[in-house]
């Protein structure tokens, strides 16, 4: 199902409140970004156990239950962790992944709140969620039936969400800070290939490693998680900015001619992460239009340029980096700079070519 609107964590509660209380609400997102842990949040602030169902794992027996003969009659009594006598909250994870037969189980529990004689306490919830299938997770097509009867809610990931909830759940401080500088490496679209991938779980995941290995992490360990958990070139960067934390070694003194570029082949990480840094301060300094520039601006883009040519020195590959298009191939930089890059450097631009 594509997102016609999409909504960030921030607004899920106030959005349940007035929806999950009158109506079943189905949660689509990217694997990783908070689903299931944001509604169990919402069960605990309305004080409801979450009794959570995973649809890959169920048979259609294990919702409709198993026959018993009462008065020469067979009667389904269904599992114990639906029919309870207080109300809570059933979620319905991953209910788009389950089979047509299972989903087909969910319709009545959906609509009418009951399976087979059992009726969900006044003051239930239900609540779905699932990944789509244009993030390559497992999905199976939901029957319009199924569709009809839910309410339709679009998840995306926040770093500005994320970052205020990491400050009071004990998040590494390597982390939050690099993330507060790079907001945009939160999360990333989910490869074809089988390699880890940056969402907010693979963060929380470095996160609890960092806090597990302590101060005697070593930068050869933090590269094994680091990759380990998220998308490569982000891996990369933080292994990078992890050097600078230790080293105090910034964009910062480069900039003001105070430093030069890490040439050591063994500090390739510690390069990448600052031609990321230096490209991010150029997007912020440098007016769209060239007729907008003016002394500072020609000041930056001069100290650019020669920046630059220094960091082509030492790799053009990485020097590359700081003036490639975006993942949809638009230009990030002013495309006036990016003229004058490709008269005073053609090497460099041939090479992003």
């Amino acid at each position: 199902m594509q997102a016609a609107v999409s909504v960030t964590p921030a607004r899920i509660p106030e959005l349940l409140l007035g929806l999950a209380t009158v109506r079943p609400v189905f949660i689509w997102g990217a694997p990783g970004i908070g689903k299931s842990s944001l509604v169990r949040a919402f069960a605990d602030s309305l004080g409801l156990e979450c009794v959570s169902l995973i649809g890959t794992q169920l048979a259609p027996e294990d919702l409709i239950g198993v026959p018993q003969i009462r008065e020469g009659r067979s009667v389904f009594c269904p599992p114990e962790s639906i029919a309870r006598d207080e109300p809570y909250c059933l979620f319905l994870d991953e209910l788009n992944a389950a089979t047509p037969d299972v989903q087909k189980a969910f319709y009545s529990l959906i609509l009418d709140r009951r399976i087979g004689g059992y009726e969900l306490p006044a003051g239930s919830l239900v609540i779905g969620a699932g990944n789509r299938a244009t993030d390559n997770a497992l999905a199976r097509p939901m029957a319009s039936a199924l569709v009809n009867r839910l309410t339709h809610v679009h998840l995306e990931a926040s770093a500005t969400d994320w970052l205020a909830w990491a400050a009071g759940n004990g998040i590494h401080p390597w982390i939050t800070d690099y993330l507060t500088d790079r907001p945009d490496h939160l999360w990333s679209k989910p490869p074809r290939t089988e390699e880890p991938f940056s969402t907010p779980r693979s963060w929380h995941m470095l996160s609890d490693a960092l806090h597990s290995f302590g101060p005697a992490l070593d930068e050869d360990t933090l590269k094994i998680v680091a990759h380990g958990t998220l998308t490569p070139a982000h891996a990369v960067s933080f292994c990078g900015y992890a050097k600078i934390v230790r080293n105090e070694y910034g964009i910062e003194a480069i900039l003001k001619g105070d430093a030069s570029w890490p040439r050591r082949l063994e500090d390739r990480d510690l390069l990448y992460y600052l031609a990321d840094s230096f490209r991010g301060r150029l997007v912020r300094e440098l007016p769209a239009s060239k007729e907008h520039v003016g002394a500072a601006g020609r000041q930056t883009a001069y100290r650019a340029k020669s920046l630059l040519v220094q960091l082509a020195e030492i790799s053009v590959e990485v020097a590359q980096t700081v003036i490639a298009d975006d993942a949809d191939g638009q230009p990030v930089l002013p495309a006036w700079f990016l003229v004058e890059a490709a008269r005073d450097m053609p090497r460099l631009v041939e090479a992003r070519r």
